[in-house]
Order: structure tokens, then sequence, then C-alpha cells
């Protein structure tokens, strides 16, 4: 799943969470994607101070 398709689909769930009650099996995933969006996010930052060298 691309980042797009991952934001994507927890934008979704946001809004449904917003108009009713999610199922159980709805707030795991929503959990786990919330999750898989940390995880990239903090290893694109790590990838970039990585790349900082110092002068």
């Amino acid at each position: 799943m691309g980042i797009d398709e991952l934001t994507s689909r927890i934008n979704y769930l946001y809004k449904k969470s917003k108009e009713s009650e999610l199922s159980s099996e709805e707030k795991l995933e929503q959990q786990e994607l919330r999750q898989k969006y940390i995880d990239n996010v903090k290893k694109n930052f790590r990838s970039q101070l990585n790349t900082i060298k110092k002068v």
C-alpha cells in the first residue's frame, strides 16, 4: 500500500467515524494504518537526518 492509498484510507475511516460508529474491525484497521503512517514518517525523517553532514 502506497502512502497515497494509506492516507486516503485513513481519511476515509476518519470521516466515517464522524458520521457513524466504526466497527471493531474498522477501529483496529484505523489504528494499524495510523501506526504504519507514523512509522513511515519516522523512517523518512531518519533518512533525511542521516544525509546531513557536518560542515
